[in-house]
């Protein structure tokens, strides 16, 4: 689920839908001997057995780069196909699938970091589980049985029309390994963008679903099914699979037994400055596909009627001129750091019952809700997910999750999170999750 805002994407709701039968995707993949046989055979011989045997201590951790602001989003590097060649993907654990921009060829495509994605001739069937996963119901219909097309809509009128292959990823585990590991992406040949949508190669999609980069090596026994990250506020951080953490002591609460697809964990309670804010409770699930933080109308306005009693008697104005967030405030001269303002704000919380057991706490600093305009006033990255379409349903986006590591465990159906130096990746070969 992407959601961004300003120059970023403002992506609400994911709809995955069957192609219709004027598909340009179906013309193109259509004819030729692109669907015989041997074109879908494995284009790299079996891994060996020793993955298979060290998948519980295997791991994978990579470099992120951006940021909350001025960037507005986090991005990996991976190389991907054959030869190799690197690619810049959006980080979403929103969404599952990791998708190129593709020249198949492209009928509208963006401006691209590198040259356009060349597709394998590696087709993933249309009744292939994976293909199934994409689509909006178990009885969809196949144009051409060889073939899996799909679309993906946004509610920010963003779309991307593509079709599914099988190509090779040059990962490095943390055992000192580095594999070519075959698993799907799709070839995104038709997109619609949004004026918010910022330049990319693709999107790396790291939630639950089958087509997920985590479920797939996972399925091959190269790791757990565990995904986590570590946004930095500083800018950076990391993504990891598999079992990586421990150093730290984590919290855990979890997942929402009513939402398989996402990493959503509720009801939880929200606190202002350490007092219970009357809002009721909030389901809230966890993006990096959302760049800032997003309230349910009711929750929101409370939020705001909050803010405005705390700051009635502080040095701080409106700053209406200010349109880098939709609430902005100035001092007497500009801020330099957020650190200034931190008398005046106090710490959000998200208190999360796990079903009548000890309580565990999501703390959310000022730093976690608000930034430092490049006018040097401060703006609240918390906004009002009711007026974008989100209706009840609470975002906890980047701006919240910096200087923690998250981990979305789909084996024990749990997430973490403990605060951490995002800028200083794990080395050590030998990892396990601590909890309190």
């Amino acid at each position: 689920m992407k959601m961004k805002m300003g120059l970023l994407w403002v992506l609400l709701v994911v709809t995955v839908m069957v192609l219709n039968h004027s598909s340009p995707c179906s013309a193109w993949f259509g004819f030729g001997n692109r669907h015989n046989k041997a074109s879908r055979n494995s284009v790299l011989p079996a891994q060996p057995s020793i993955i298979k045997r060290s998948s519980h201590g295997s791991s994978i951790v990579i470099p992120l780069y951006g940021n909350v602001y001025p960037v507005g989003f986090y991005n990996v590097t991976l190389r991907i196909g054959q030869p190799p060649r690197s690619y810049f993907l959006d980080v979403d654990t929103g969404s599952d699938l990791t998708w190129l921009q593709c020249d198949a060829p492209c009928t509208h495509c963006s401006e691209t970091p590198h040259p356009l994605y060349k597709p394998s001739n590696d087709f993933v069937a249309c009744k292939d589980p994976l293909c199934a996963s994409l689509q909006p119901s178990d009885d969809y219909e196949c144009e051409n049985p060889d073939q899996c097309d799909y679309q993906i809509d946004y509610a920010d009128q963003y779309s991307t029309l593509g079709a599914l292959v099988n190509d090779v990823y040059l990962l490095n585990f943390t055992n000192d390994v580095q594999l070519k590991v075959r698993m799907a992406l799709g070839c995104g040949y038709d997109q619609t963008f949004s004026p918010s949508y910022h330049p990319l190669d693709g999107i790396l999609g790291l939630g639950r679903g089958k087509t997920s980069l985590v479920s797939q090596l996972n399925g091959q026994g190269l790791v757990q099914n565990i995904v986590g990250h570590c946004l930095s506020s500083q800018g950076g951080g990391y993504v990891f699979f598999g079992n990586v953490y421990g150093s730290f002591r984590v919290s855990w609460t979890p997942m929402s037994p009513t939402d398989s697809k996402h990493y959503s964990a509720g009801p939880a309670e929200l606190a202002f400055g350490g007092k219970k804010s009357g809002a009721g409770t909030l389901t809230a699930l966890f993006d990096t596909g959302s760049s800032y933080t997003y309230f349910n109308s009711k929750a929101y306005k409370t939020f705001i009627s909050w803010l405005k009693k705390e700051l009635h008697k502080v040095p701080l104005d409106v700053a209406a001129d200010d349109q880098t967030l939709p609430i902005c405030w100035r001092g007497k001269k500009p801020f330099q750091s957020i650190r200034e303002v931190k008398r005046y704000f106090k710490p959000l919380a998200l208190t999360f019952s796990n079903g009548g057991k000890v309580k565990t706490l999501f703390e959310i600093p000022l730093e976690g809700y608000l930034i430092l305009s490049n006018m040097g006033n401060v703006c609240l990255g918390i906004l009002n997910g009711s007026e974008v379409g989100l209706g009840d349903l609470n975002i906890i986006g980047d701006i919240s999750m910096q200087d923690k590591v998250m981990v979305f465990d789909n084996e024990k159906h749990l997430i973490g999170w403990a605060h951490a130096d995002c800028t200083r990746p794990p080395r050590s070969r030998a990892f396990s999750i601590s909890s309190y």
